[in-house]
This record gives C-alpha cells, structure tokens and sequence, in this order.
C-alpha cells in the first residue's frame, strides 16, 4: 500500500515533458497599400512553432504580383517578403486538439519590390531592403492537426523606399496592410 502511494506522489510530482507545437499555413490575402487602394492580391506561407504553448517564432513569405497596379501594356511589378517572427499567443483550449489561439506577432526582413516599365521606356528598378511587420490574428483548431488561421499586419521597410523607376507611381516610403487567412496544419 505505501509502494502504490509513494508511486502515485511520484507520478504527480515529476515533470512533464514539455509539449511545443508546430504548424504551416499557407494562405491568400490582400496588400492594401493606401487608404484609396481597394487592395491587390497576395499569397505565401507561414510556418512556425510555439514553444510551451505561449511564446514562439515563425517564418513568413508573401508574394505579391502587380503590387502598384493590375499588369498593363505598361509593365510589371510585384513585391516579395521574407519575415522572421515572434510570436505571443494564448491557447484557448489547450495546445492540443480543438481550441483557439489569439496571437500577436512581429519581426524583421527582407523587402523586396520590382518595377518594369516596357511601353514609355525600356525601364526596371528592384529595390531589396530590410524591413519589419507587426500582426495581430487568430488561429483556430478543429481537431488535433487542422484549423483556420487569420491575421492582419502592417509592413514596412526600415528606410527610404522609391516605388517609382522613371514613372511616377507615388515615390516615398513604402508601407502597407495586409490581409491573410488559410489553413493551418499542425
């Protein structure tokens, strides 16, 4: 009887692994890069991994085509991100199986942005620079390994970013929104 007791004191009183969960997303959304924009497309994948269930890491790419404008006689354009994040969000529900999971996330990366411009001249401008992105978003589970995952999230590049190649297409700093969802796969 006291071996069955001091077994049991044991089992309760000894660690448990800890548990971390990892998952991909890949998703479509939307670059809003001005408040008169009515948004362009946009689609990459997440992948990442929550240690102990809170605090965590991802990384992201987004792929943007005809970022300034739809594809023209004029040209192309498209803009290209690669994000390293960190990643806060409080499972509801648990870490494993159903459940929910609110999360806040921001980074820095790479920022890339591509202009030609074919019919007035024979023009192409790429410009590559670090930048960063700060999210909100949700993610939730319908079982053990599938669920659905929204966010929003600004990015920025983290100096002075010229759109324009010779045509005037709103020369400045380039920052915008974005809007994303897709299925996640833990």
């Amino acid at each position: 009887m006291k071996a069955c007791l001091l077994c049991a004191v044991a089992a309760v009183l000894l660690p448990a692994p800890a548990r971390a969960d990892g998952y991909v997303t890949p998703w479509l959304g939307f670059s809003i890069a001005s408040q008169t924009d009515e948004g362009r497309r946009a689609f990459g994948a997440t992948a990442g991994y929550m240690g102990a269930g809170v605090f965590g890491f991802e990384g992201e790419f987004g792929y943007s085509p005809d970022f300034v404008g739809p594809r023209t006689e004029l040209g192309t354009d498209n803009a290209i991100t690669a994000m390293g994040n960190f990643i806060l969000g409080v499972p509801i529900g648990g870490t494993h199986g159903a459940g929910v999971r609110p999360f806040v996330s921001g980074g820095i990366g790479l920022m890339r942005t591509h202009i030609e411009r074919d019919a007035l001249a024979d023009v192409s401008r790429t410009n590559n620079s670090f930048g960063y992105d700060i999210g909100a978003g949700m993610m939730g589970f319908f079982n053990q390994h599938v669920g659905l995952r929204g966010d929003v999230r600004y990015l920025r590049p983290l100096q002075d970013t010229d759109r324009g190649s010779g045509v005037d297409v709103d020369p400045g700093r380039l920052g915008y929104w974005r809007l994303s969802t897709g299925v996640t796969f833990r």
